[in-house]
C-alpha cells in the first residue's frame, strides 16, 4: 500500500506543475482536477490504512489533514479559474 500512497502523493504536485506548464487555462484546470483526484485517492488509501491498522495512527491523521488542506487549495484554485 505504501507504494500506491507514494505514487498518489507524487502525482499531486506533478500534475499541478504539468498543468501550469501548458500555459493554457483550460488545460491547467484539467490538470488541477487530476491532482485533486489524486488527493482524494490518497485520502482514501489513508482511511483504508487506518482501518486496517497499518502505520502510526498519528502520522496517518497528520497526512490526512495535510491532504485535506491541499484538496481545499486545489478546489479554491479551480473555482477561481472558472470565474475567469
Amino acid at each position: 500500500m505504501t507504494s500506491q500512497m507514494r505514487r498518489c502523493a507524487v502525482s499531486i504536485p506533478s500534475n499541478i506543475a504539468e498543468g501550469a506548464g501548458r500555459l493554457n487555462t483550460p488545460e491547467y484546470k484539467q490538470f488541477l482536477g487530476i491532482a485533486r483526484g489524486s488527493s482524494f485517492e490518497l485520502q482514501t488509501q489513508l482511511v483504508i490504512a487506518k482501518e486496517l491498522g497499518y502505520g502510526d495512527g498519528e502520522q496517518i491523521a497528520l497526512a490526512d489533514g495535510l491532504c485535506n488542506e491541499v484538496g481545499k487549495m486545489l478546489f479554491a484554485t479551480i473555482a477561481a479559474l472558472k470565474e475567469k
